[in-house]
C-alpha cells in the first residue's frame, strides 16, 4: 500500500516578442529546461523546430502549444511561463485558455544584465512580466509568482520558487478528485469532527463509507495463515517495537488492517478516516493505531474519530512535502510562555516523525495499550498505539473544516518549531512554539475550528495556503509566517 509521489510534470511556455532580441529564447529555453531536469521535473515544450526557438510569440505558436499541451493533458501538472525577453502577453494567455488544463501556473521572469542593455541584449522581461499578467488577470487565468520580479533560473531563488510550486501543484492535483475512505461513525461524543459530504464533494473530493461491522466480519472469515494477514503480521511487528504486546492482538490487527488495505486498493482511496474507539475495542479487541500509523508514514494519511475535514489537512500537507502527516490535538499549555503548547495522541503518529534511538532512546516510538480509555474496557482490549516523543524542528500545521451554514470549506495553515523542552506524559506528543500562538488559539475558538490539527515536519505552509486559497477557492487564514 505504501503511495510514493510521482514525478512532476510541467508544461513550459516560453514567451518571445519579434521586436526584442530572440536570441535569448533559445539560450533561455535551454536554462529554464537544465533547471527543471535537474529538480526531476519533466518538461512538456515546444521544440525549436516547431516555432521559433520553441518559443510562443503569434497566434499560431500558441495554437500549437495549447495543442501538444491538450495532447498532454493527464501528464501536465502544472504550467511554467518563462520570459527570455518581454514576451508577447496574448499569445502566452491565448495558450492557457485553449489548453483548458485547469491547473496552476507560475511566472517567471529572466533578469537583466546592467552591462547589457543595448538592443542586441537587453531582455525588458521586467516590463513584459507586467504584461503577461495584467493579460491573465483579464483573462481569468490563476497564476502564482516568484519571489522576486526577476530572478536568474539557475539561482537558489527560483530553485525555491520552484519547489514552493511544486508543492503547490501536487496539493491542487492530489486534492481534485481525491477519494477518502470512512470507516466507521462518527464516534458519538465526537460533534467537533462533524463535516459536510457534500461541500467536499463539489470540490472534487469523494467520500467512501465502510461500517466496522463489515471489517469485524471479514477479519472473523479469515483464516489466520492467509497470506495478506501474515504480510501484514510481519510488517506490524518490524514497523514499531511490540515488546509486552500479547500474540492474540497482534494477530487481530493484523486481519483488520489486511481488510482496510484490500478495501482501500479496491475502492482507489487515498487517505483514511477511522473510528478508532470504543466500538473497535468493545466488540473487537484491538485499537487501530499502529495500522493507522503505518499508512500515514506510507503518504495515504489516517486521521483519528473519523475525522474526514481533518484528513483532507493531513492530505494536503503529505502532497506539499512528500513527508508524513499527523494529526494531533492542541492539548496544553506548556507553563507560562504563551507562544508555546503541547500537541499530542493516543497516538496513531506516523513512525517517521518520532524521535530515534540517535537522539533519546527513552522517547523511540513502541506499541503499547491505550491509557484513556483502558479503565473503560480493560487494559487487555487497547493493545495498538503508537507512543513517543515527536523530534524537534520545524513543522507546518493545517486544519480543514467545512462550513455548511455558509456553504464553504474553510481552513487554517501555519508554521512553528518542536522543541527539546522537557516533558513526560504519555501517547505521542511533542512540545510546539508558534508566533503569536494565543493570537492562533483565539482564531480557533471565535471561528468554531475543532480541537484536532494536522501536522507536518516540514515548512510548507505558504504552498499550502496559495494552493487553497487561490487554486481551490477556499477561505484560508495563513498565521505569522
Amino acid at each position: 500500500m505504501d503511495r510514493k509521489l510521482k514525478p512532476l510534470t510541467l508544461g513550459v511556455i516560453v514567451g518571445n516578442r519579434g521586436f526584442f532580441p530572440s536570441h535569448l529564447c533559445e539560450t533561455g529555453r535551454e536554462t529554464i529546461l537544465n533547471t527543471l531536469e535537474a529538480e526531476g521535473i519533466k518538461a512538456i515544450a515546444l521544440m525549436p523546430e516547431e516555432t521559433a526557438f520553441g518559443s510562443v510569440e503569434s497566434l499560431t505558436d500558441a495554437q500549437k502549444c495549447a495543442d501538444l499541451f491538450k495532447k498532454h493533458r493527464d501528464e501536465i501538472d502544472g504550467v511554467l511561463v518563462t520570459l527570455p525577453n518581454f514576451g508577447d502577453e496574448r499569445a502566452i494567455a491565448n495558450t492557457l485558455r485553449w489548453a483548458d488544463l485547469n491547473v496552476p501556473v507560475l511566472v517567471q521572469a529572466f533578469p537583466d544584465d546592467a552591462l547589457k542593455m543595448t538592443i542586441a541584449d537587453r531582455r525588458d522581461s521586467f516590463c513584459g512580466k507586467m504584461s503577461a499578467c495584467n493579460n491573465l488577470n483579464q483573462y481569468g487565468i490563476k497564476y502564482s509568482l516568484t519571489s522576486l520580479h526577476t530572478v536568474d533560473p539557475e539561482s537558489d531563488s527560483f530553485k525555491q520558487d520552484l519547489r514552493r510550486f511544486v508543492s503547490i501543484c501536487r496539493i491542487v492535483g492530489g486534492l481534485k478528485n481525491a477519494r477518502i475512505g470512512a470507516i466507521g461513525a462518527r464516534p458519538g461524543a465526537f460533534n467537533t469532527v462533524r463535516f459536510s459530504e457534500k461541500l467536499l464533494e463539489r470540490a472534487g473530493i469523494t467520500v467512501e463509507t465502510l461500517d466496522l461491522s463489515e471489517i469485524f466480519g471479514r477479519a472473523a472469515r479469515v483464516e489466520n495463515d492467509h497470506p495478506n494477514v501474515k504480510a501484514k503480521l510481519e510488517r506490524l511487528t518490524a514497523y514499531v517495537p511490540t515488546e509486552g504486546v500479547p500474540s492474540e492482538p497482534l494477530l487481530k490487527m493484523a486481519k483488520v488492517g489486511a481488510m482496510i488495505d484490500s478495501w482501500m486498493e479496491a475502492n482507489n482511496l487515498v487517505a483514511s478516516a477511522v473510528q478508532c474507539w470504543t466500538s473497535m475495542q468493545e466488540f473487537y479487541g484491538v485499537v487501530p493505531c499502529t495500522l493507522m500509523s503505518m499508512m500515514s508514514n506510507d503518504l495515504m494519511p489516517s486521521a483519528c474519530e473519523t475525522d474526514i475535514a481533518g484528513v483532507v489537512g493531513m492530505y494536503a500537507l503529505a502532497l506539499a512535502s512528500g513527508k508524513p502527516s499527523a494529526i494531533v490535538d492542541w492539548n496544553n499549555n506548556y507553563g507560562d510562555d504563551p507562544d508555546k503548547g503541547v500537541i499530542f495522541h493516543c497516538s496513531n503518529l506516523p513512525r517517521d516523525i518520532f524521535v530515534d534511538e540517535t537522539i533519546a532512546a527513552e522517547d523511540i516510538p513502541v506499541m503499547d495499550f491505550q491509557e484513556i480509555i483502558a479503565g473503560t474496557v480493560g487494559k487487555e482490549n487497547t493493545f495498538g498505539t503508537v507512543v513517543g516523543r515527536v523530534r524537534a524542528g520545524p513543522f507546518t500545521y493545517c486544519r480543514v473544516s467545512t462550513d455548511d451554514v455558509n456553504g464553504k470549506i474553510s481552513a487554517y495553515v501555519g508554521q512553528g518549531e518542536l522543541t527539546d523542552d522537557p516533558l513526560k506524559t504519555f501517547g505521542g506528543f511533542g512540545v510546539v512554539r508558534v508566533p503569536k500562538l494565543q493570537k492562533l488559539l483565539h482564531y480557533i475558538c471565535q471561528n468554531g475550528f475543532e480541537h484536532h490539527v494536522a501536522v507536518n515536519l516540514s515548512q510548507t505552509a505558504s504552498a499550502v495556503d496559495e494552493a487553497l486559497s487561490k487554486y481551490l477557492g477556499w477561505d484560508v487564514y495563513c498565521h505569522e509566517i
